[in-house]
């Protein structure tokens, strides 16, 4: 259908790499902090890790795009359990501007500890091997059509799996950290407001409620209306959150975990939109 529309466009298979050794990959690539002065060498930052001081470098997308704001949200809920496997650094890559990562942290309600880093035209990423989106080479295309056309499932195959999951739940599925985003959304005044009940002692989840999958770990629904107030939150706040460099609209990210020398206890590529790294199988490998 596409060569029909575009005459002389190639689809291709795309086939996700293996990440790259971050210590190599990353050397000599420094990043200003978004909420401090310094800047950081990456290559030396995962270098220093030790097996009871480890890393975490997540390699983030635009500010307002899906995947960053999922990362977003799952570290902060998993910090805590990260600190208790021995991960010491959280270091974020950004592909935004210094203002516009301030702007996501405090819209995601970020902790000083985890350190943002601007990098607005996505180099981090690259050199990390992270997949650039569909036709990233071709310029006769809009950046902003390629990334319509993604969101079908074309490029990166992952898209439509991670999407339709959030409409379907699973009944092993975890949902502790979709609770905590979802409370921080309504606490924030994000629309859907009435998932979860904060007026009493316990916060109690509407989901429960439902007949038959109300007992599932991730019930039909739950992380769609998550990613619904993602993406007005997205939208409201464009003009801050919006990538500066095209590039950066249809790249996509990863993350790795680094242990002693440099090496790395867990690593993962994104192969789609809305397909980013599952924490607590990045915790259970740790």
């Amino acid at each position: 259908m596409l060569p029909l529309l575009f005459p002389g466009l190639t689809v291709g298979l795309v086939v996700p790499l293996a990440p790259a050794r971050p210590v190599t990959a990353l050397a000599g690539l420094s990043l200003p902090q978004a909420r401090g002065g310094s800047s950081v060498e990456l290559g030396a930052a995962v270098a220093a890790s030790t097996a009871s001081r480890k890393t975490l470098l997540v390699l983030g997308t635009y500010p307002g795009d899906f995947n960053m704001i999922e990362y977003g949200q799952r570290l902060r809920h998993h910090l805590p359990g990260l600190r208790a496997k021995g991960v010491e650094r959280f270091l974020v890559v950004v592909n935004g501007e210094k203002n516009a990562c301030e702007r996501l942290a405090e819209l995601l309600d970020l902790p000083e500890e985890v350190e943002l880093l601007s990098d607005p035209t996505g180099e981090a990423g690259r050199r990390f091997g992270v997949s650039r989106g569909w036709l990233p080479d071709d310029n006769r295309l809009s950046p902003f059509l390629k990334l319509y056309i993604m969101l079908f499932g074309v490029g990166p195959p992952a898209t439509l799996p991670a999407v339709i999951t959030g409409y379907l739940g699973n009944p092993s599925g975890r949902r502790a950290w979709i609770e905590s985003a979802l409370e921080q959304g309504q606490r924030a005044g994000r629309w859907p407001d009435n998932v979860l009940d904060l007026s009493g002692p316990r916060v109690a989840n509407q989901f429960d409620e439902l007949p038959l999958v109300g007992g599932w770990g991730r019930r039909p629904l739950e992380l769609a209306t998550l990613r619904l107030q993602n993406l007005k939150m997205a939208f409201e706040n464009w003009d801050a959150l919006k990538p500066t460099d095209d590039r950066c609209l249809t790249q996509l990210g990863g993350c790795v975990v680094v242990g002693d020398e440099g090496h790395a206890l867990f690593s993962w590529l994104d192969n789609g939109i809305c397909d980013v790294a599952d924490f607590d199988e990045m915790l259970a490998s740790l």
